[in-house]
Formats: C-alpha cells, structure tokens, sequence
C-alpha cells in the first residue's frame, strides 16, 4: 500500500511540472489562473462528483455510509478547529496564526484526494464518492468558520455561500441519478465523457499549483516556521486524530482509511481564495498549500502504512 500512495502521490507531483516550466519560460502567465480555475471549479469538478455517482452501484448500505461519512468528516472538522482555536486563543490576535487553524483542517480532499483514494482502494468506487461528500462538508466550513478565522470578522461568515456552491450542486445533481438509478438510462458515450472530465480534475489543479511554484521564491516557500506547523498538523496531526476516533466506532474499513486518507490530503486551495478575497495573509496562505502538497509525498505513503487491506 505504501508503494501505491508513493507512486500516486509522486505522479501528481509530476503534473506540477508543465506548469512550472511553462511559467519560467512566459509561455503561461499567472494572470491566466483565474480563468482556468473557473473552468476547474465550475465544470471538471461538477464532473468529477457526478462521475463518481455514476460508478456506483445503487445499495441502502451505500447511502447510508455515505450520510454517516457526511456527518463524521463534518464533526472531526469542527473539533479539529476548536481545539486548534482553544490551543491558540492568545494568538488569534496575529492572521498569521488564523491562517494555521484554516490550513490545519481545510484539505485538497478532491481534486488530490479522489483520485489517490480511487487508486487505494480500486475495487471499492463508494471511496470516490466519500471524496465528493467530504468536499461538501468541507464547504459548510469554508464559508463559516473557515472565513471568521481568515478575517477575524463574524459578519464575513455566509450561510448561503455555504450551502450554494459548486460541490454542493454537484452532489444536488448526483443523488437524484444515484438514488433512480439512471445509470442504465444514460448514453454511454456521455458517461464516458463525463468521467474524461472529471479526471482532468488532478492534473488541471497541479498545473495551476506548478505556476504559483514558479512565481514564488522559493526562500519564501521553505523558510518560515509557521508553515512548517500548519503542514505538520494537516499532513500528520490532523489525519491521526481522524483516524484514532474512527478507530472508537465500528466502521467498514474503506470507511475507516478513506477518513485517514482524505483527512491527510494537503492544504486546500480554496484557503488562498479566501486569502485573497479577504486580503489576509495570502502570501502565507499559498506557501502553506504548496509546501503541504510537496511533503505529501512523505506523509501519505507513511500514513498508508495504517492501511491493512
């Protein structure tokens, strides 16, 4: 399994590349990310969940694990924030410390986590729409406590951006053909095509990540204490936690590992979109989702060494 995670991880490292090469050579320039995370946000990843959908078989016991994994990804977040906010209530005072309570919980849990878990656990595609649903409660807590710890300001904090957002559409979109079992009713070439999209997903986001790379110093990346401590408690802390209160339930196991895997997936880009829309910290916001997404290749393997299939 180590070997799996390793190879998966390695490889969407590897999509950085063309991105970074392209930017140092000026035939990609940062100014043109905006329109392609559009096209990423609002259409590859719409895809990638209705994909997801699509591949599984209609069962009770699905649905139900998929509604338990809704509620437990959402609860371990909460506590996640709130003993991290606890620890470090002296600090809330500096952004840069509110941005390491942001960056320790909020994950890549899609566009980087889907496709590893997809790989672990190949015979099981109810992981993949695990992904898919922890995005969504992942989302309830970007636009709530995420924001209030990015600005230090409550009337920021949206409940309808909460519940209307892209994941959430998705998933609005996909129970329905899930739940009907349309699957049989679909063409198959839109099928395909729909999964063609979805897995660009990866390569789309590392391509993006590769550019900021490119654009930023690297001394900047690799030499400031905090982010070294965001990445450790999201890449290490973080999933253990998750993974240790599973351990108090009886949960099927590609439950159990997929909360370890997704939960140890690096800092989510949606933090640097809120950093910028705020204009808090997005300097250290970007450095805290690249370096996470380089030590990945570190940290998944080891945690996949938990994994005993």
């Amino acid at each position: 399994m180590f070997q799996v995670v390793f190879n998966n991880v390695l490889l969407a490292l590897l999509f950085m590349v063309p991105g970074f090469v392209f930017c140092k050579l000026k035939t990609v320039k940062p100014e043109h990310l905006s329109t392609v995370s559009t096209f990423l946000i609002y259409f590859c990843s719409p895809c990638m969940v209705l994909s997801s959908f699509l591949a599984l078989p209609r069962s009770k016991e699905h649905l139900l694990n998929m509604g338990l994994f809704f509620v437990f990804s959402l609860l371990m977040q909460i506590l996640f924030f709130l003993a991290l906010y606890m620890i470090l209530k002296q600090k809330q005072e500096n952004p840069a410390f509110r941005i390491l309570n942001v960056g320790s919980v909020l994950g890549n849990v899609g566009f980087f986590g889907l496709p590893l878990i997809k790989a672990v656990f190949p015979d099981s595609p109810e992981v993949a729409c695990y992904s898919s649903i922890y995005v969504v409660s992942m989302n309830l807590l970007v636009f709530t406590i995420g924001v209030y710890c990015i600005t230090g300001d409550k009337k920021v904090i949206s409940v309808k951006n909460a519940i209307l957002n892209p994941a959430t559409f998705s998933l609005l979109i996909a129970l329905p053909l899930y739940l009907f079992d349309v699957m049989d009713y679909v063409p198959k070439f839109l099928v395909n095509g729909v999964d063609v999209v979805g897995k660009s997903t990866t390569p789309i986001c590392m391509f993006i990540l590769g550019v900021r790379l490119a654009t930023t110093p690297f001394k900047e990346v690799f030499g400031k204490k905090i982010i070294y401590q965001a990445c450790l408690m999201k890449l290490v802390a973080f999933p253990l936690f998750c993974y240790g209160l599973s351990l108090l339930f009886p949960l099927p196991l590609t439950f159990r590992y997929s909360i370890l895997i997704l939960a140890g997936a690096p800092c989510a880009s949606v933090i640097l979109g809120m950093a910028e829309i705020h204009g808090k910290c997005t300097d250290l916001a970007a450095d805290c989702i690249l370096l996470s997404t380089l030590m990945s290749i570190v940290t998944l393997p080891l945690l996949a060494l938990l994994i005993h299939v």
